[in-house]
């Protein structure tokens, strides 16, 4: 589902960083580039991108939708906390996959969104044993925060974090969780920026070039 005046791509971007925190990484791309792409250009579009992640229903959607409209700058403020929690994330994790020490003010924002959540986690009966939930506040407009912060901590904190890669592509800076057996995968999607390798390499042979260049990211 699209919102009136909502990014259309939103609905239809890839889910291929293996962890729900990734993917909302991956709402942006070639950060360190001249032309930076952003898929989440309001808060109409966190909505939208929070159903495609399925961290919600129409229901729920529809309720946030109705509060933004009915208070646009809550909305736009909400809209600001989580895209500076996503930035937050994106450093953090580039910092783990470079061996890095973590960026301090990027490990605090993240821990203040964890503290925030605290008081909104609840452990529910599921279809086997329990599952954690969210209790949203009434007034609240960014509780898929919370979840988005957690996934986070989650990975940071598990033997998972040591699959962490970038997505090679000259302009593509996607992170995801490399399950392959042998750890070989470069590109977050094969589809696209792999097969944008292939291609590139294809060409240079044809050219009777020895060369191999990373293919072009996404626009």
């Amino acid at each position: 589902m699209v919102t009136a005046g909502s990014n259309p791509e939103v609905a239809v971007i890839p889910l291929v960083g293996g962890k729900l925190c990734l993917d909302f990484v991956n709402t942006a791309s070639n950060r360190a580039g001249g032309e930076p792409s952003e898929y989440l250009r309001s808060y109409a579009d966190l909505v939208d991108w929070c159903m495609r992640a399925e961290l919600f229903g129409k229901a729920e959607a529809a309720r946030l939708r109705g509060e933004a409209e009915r208070r646009p700058e809550l909305a736009a403020a909400a809209f600001g906390r989580a895209i500076a929690l996503r930035e937050a994330i994106y450093r953090l994790c580039l910092d783990v996959a470079g061996g890095r020490t973590a960026d301090p003010g990027a490990l605090d924002a993240l821990n203040a969104v964890l503290a925030d959540g605290t008081a909104g986690r609840r452990l529910r009966p599921a279809s086997e044993g329990f599952c954690w939930a969210w209790a949203d506040r009434v007034e609240g407009l960014d509780w898929m925060v919370w979840p988005l912060a957690y996934s986070a901590a989650e990975l940071l904190t598990s033997s998972e974090i040591e699959r962490l890669k970038q997505c090679t592509g000259d302009t593509c800076d996607w992170l995801f969780v490399d399950e392959s057996r042998n750890r070989s995968r470069r590109w977050c999607d094969m589809r696209d920026c792999g097969n944008r390798a292939k291609a590139r390499r294809h060409y240079h042979r044809r050219k009777g070039g020895t060369r191999e260049t990373s293919p072009p990211g996404r626009s």
